[in-house]
């Protein structure tokens, strides 16, 4: 196992962003590690307020071809009045998702001194502990949700017998329905979400070495105890008719194993995931900096000392996260993972797709977590049906279309109430691309035809009838944003609607392509690659604007706020392809300028944002930027718990940043795997393994001095494997040296099925 992968504090958590989240896909915990009160706030991934909506607004339709034309007619107060009546759902929000409750342990002590805390959640085993010694007994606890089990596993010992006394019971509020007993030592706690929503239970189960346990009232009583373990689980009737019989079936079958069986499967099973991929920044400070409590280190580093190893940490523990708020069954990674403690939480915790949930699974494919991605394309498969009806319904258009938000049920309407976000019709096509990516780095040909293709083939189905034409004969969409910002007009009117703003045309540029590339790789459907070429060539192609920059709408429009969080007409750029250093100068010197004009007004100011921008500078191969604002995340964008603080927490900062350092170290777009394109100057020794590159192959890089030293590639499928690379390279497979052609600047050679490749400089 690696080493110093772990979390530590010498005190318990006082707020939530200090609290240490495990998590197995579907049931997560926060842990606060009190002495006297440990609270543990809890979360099920199906536990959402109110239910399904039908909320298309009938107007829709009628009123689409007039809100274009007040568009183009550059009417926009006009147009916008008409939009806010005619577009907008009914209801306008959706429901938000919400906690499960907190269970509280009460502890009994002797009121002596404490000392010698320590709370750690370890990265390598997804393990929290807990201890302490009060007086001279020593008291230590372990907490791991268990995917094996489906249940959270709570442990707890003395090392002097029959010191454990403490009482255990769970809360929620509201729609609390209370909890009761359900034998000597199991309680059930009952809620609902809502009229319409999900319902719930929750079991808690005690089984003790020693003393005595027993319910009295909604708690459950351990006394004179030598040690205890505590099973909960929860079910709700978004998955099961009956869920109290499942979960007391989940913690009875949980509580006949030993803790030890329970642990090491919990580890084992958790453990291959993580293992995957080690992350090694040499420093000779390592062992000294690894001693410090975790926020100290933060504060040091905030305060500008050097600390690579917290940096990969914080890489690592962005796997950690999504290993444990997305696995196949459960439901994807929402605003906060799993983790909210609020019932009306910022943005109601929900699947925001114009550019969050997306972020949250960059580091899926590439940081070799692909099973993790699979909650994603569950969702999309929800959303298909709605998606059919929202298009027909407000478009009259084939096909799929999604806009800003989802949830639990995969809504597809036009949802909420600002201009500047509510109205985009490009959910369904980002979200299908990330089908696409699944594809392209596991070439599972099977996936492509029956998953990916499909779901693709009906988003573009939906702009093929949607787009219209403009002025200059360019096929343009409309009603739509550049999400979240604000344009003015030559008139001094400002204005968020619009036709065919840049990120629009990019996402469908991307897509267009990825589906003609698709069918010619499952030869059929020959009809529809030619409307698709027809439409690619009339797409509004990538501008520079005035000064310099990429053009964020069709007209080169003055920006309201020059520092705005969203840098959505760099898609191109990442997570597109059509930007790019080598291939595109003109449009990658644009995107600079771009960048360095939003950084240089305030922007990057959200832990989002932030993390975007450091893909944007490791795509354009600027490793000393991207650095900085690796730097700058771990500065001024998280919380002690190294949770990304937007403010206020938002995960897809932290999945972003986790994405960004692997595309620093690895890039496989264009048809080309790239070693260490954007590596800084503080990151000189070091190496990294299991990172996996488009084409179906698993990559080791080491670098020595600031250079590229050596690399390993493990083919999973039979192809020309293709590396760009400034300096002649030697390929060996074993003892034996690999045949290689290199023309312009392009290393390439025939890799086979399940054999490994020893690259290093010739």
């Amino acid at each position: 196992m690696q080493t110093n992968q772990k979390l530590w504090y010498n005190q318990p958590a006082k707020k939530w962003t200090e609290a240490l989240p495990i998590g197995n896909g579907r049931l997560g915990g926060m842990i606060f590690g009190g002495i006297h009160q440990e609270k543990i706030q809890l979360n099920e991934d199906s536990i959402w307020y109110g239910g399904s909506q039908n909320a298309n607004n009938p107007d829709t339709k009628k009123y689409l071809p007039e809100i274009r034309q007040l568009l183009f007619s550059e009417k926009q107060q006009e147009a916008e009045h008409l939009a806010r009546m005619a577009l907008f759902s009914q209801p306008r929000y959706l429901h938000p998702y919400q906690p499960l409750g907190d269970l509280y342990l009460w502890f009994v002590h002797d009121d002596e001194s404490v000392d010698e805390y320590c709370r750690i959640l370890d990265l390598e085993t997804a393990i929290t502990t807990v201890q302490y010694k009060e007086g001279k007994v020593k008291y230590s606890r372990e907490y791991f949700s268990s995917a094996v089990d489906e249940t959270v596993v709570i442990r707890l010992i003395s090392d002097r017998p029959g010191a454990l006394n403490f009482s255990a019971n769970m809360m929620r509020r509201p729609f609390d329905l209370g909890s009761r007993a359900i034998s000597p030592n199991i309680l059930l706690m009952e809620g609902e979400c809502g009229r319409d929503g999900v319902e719930f239970r929750t079991a808690i189960k005690a089984v003790n070495e020693g003393g005595k346990v027993q319910t009295i009232g909604d708690s459950i009583s351990v006394e004179n105890a030598d040690a205890v373990t505590l099973f909960l689980s929860t079910a709700t009737t978004f998955r099961y008719q009956d869920p109290e019989r499942v979960c007391l079936e989940q913690v009875g079958d949980a509580s006949i194993q030993t803790y030890d069986e329970l642990k090491e499967a919990h580890i084992k099973e958790y453990h291959e995931k993580f293992a995957r991929v080690h992350l090694d920044l040499a420093n000779g400070e390592k062992e000294e900096l690894c001693s410090l409590p975790t926020d100290l280190r933060i504060k040091r580093y905030q305060e500008g000392e050097e600390d690579v190893d917290l940096e990969s940490l914080f890489f690592q523990y962005g796997r950690y996260l999504l290993i444990s708020c997305s696995r196949p069954g459960s439901l994807p990674a929402n605003l906060q993972g799993i983790w909210n403690d609020q019932f009306t939480p910022p943005w109601e915790s929900k699947y925001t797709l114009n550019i969050n949930t997306q972020m949250n699974y960059w580091p899926a494919e590439i940081c070799n977590l692909a099973e993790c991605h699979q909650p994603l394309f569950d969702l999309i498969e929800r959303m298909r049906e709605k998606g059919i009806s929202t298009a027909k319904e407000l478009y009259g258009c084939r096909g799929f279309v999604a806009h800003h938000n989802t949830n639990l049920w995969g809504e597809t309407h036009i949802e909420g109430i600002p201009l500047s976000a509510s109205i985009w019709p490009m959910g369904a096509a980002w979200l299908s691309l990330h089908l696409w990516e699944h594809y392209r780095f596991g070439q599972d040909e099977g996936f492509l035809r029956n998953r990916a293709y499909p779901v693709m083939k009906e988003a573009a189905e939906f702009f093929l009838d949607y787009l219209v034409e403009d002025e200059n004969g360019q096929l343009v969409t409309g009603p739509s944003i550049s999400p979240e910002n604000t344009f003015k007009l030559p008139n001094g009117t400002k204005g968020n609607l619009c036709m065919g703003p840049a990120m629009d045309n990019q996402i469908l540029q991307f897509l267009f392509t990825a589906i003609h590339e698709a069918g010619k790789i499952l030869e059929n459907d020959d009809d529809f690659m030619l409307e698709i070429e027809k439409a690619i060539k009339r797409l509004p192609k990538t501008e520079i604007g005035q000064l310099g920059q990429i053009m964020e709408w069709l007209k080169d429009y003055e920006e309201v706020d020059s520092g705005h969080r969203h840098i959505s007409h760099l898609f191109a750029l990442h997570p597109g392809e059509e930007i790019h250093p080598i291939h595109t100068p003109r449009l990658a010197n644009a995107a600079i300028q771009t960048l360095e004009g939003r950084l240089s007004n305030g922007g990057g100011h959200t832990g989002w944002s932030r993390a975007w921008i450091i893909n944007f500078w490791a795509r354009l191969r600027e490793g000393e930027k991207a650095y900085q604002n690796v730097r700058q995340l771990l500065t001024t964008s998280i919380y002690s718990n190294l949770f990304d603080a937007h403010p206020p927490f938002q995960i897809d900062g932290n999945f972003g940043a986790t994405a960004g350092i692997a595309e620093m170290l690895l890039q496989s777009h264009c048809r080309e795997i790239v070693f260490l394109p954007a590596l800084p100057q503080t990151w000189l020794n070091g190496s990294v393994r299991g990172l996996r590159a488009r084409g179906g192959y698993e990559v080791d890089i080491i670098w020595k001095d600031g250079g590229f030293h050596s690399a390993k590639i493990k083919s999973k499928v039979e192809g020309i494997c293709r590396i760009r690379t400034d300096i002649p390279l030697l390929v060996c497979n074993g003892e034996r040296m690999v045949t290689t052609t290199w023309h312009d600047s392009i290393l390439e050679f025939r890799a086979i099925k399940g054999d490994v490749y020893t690259i290093h400089p010739s």
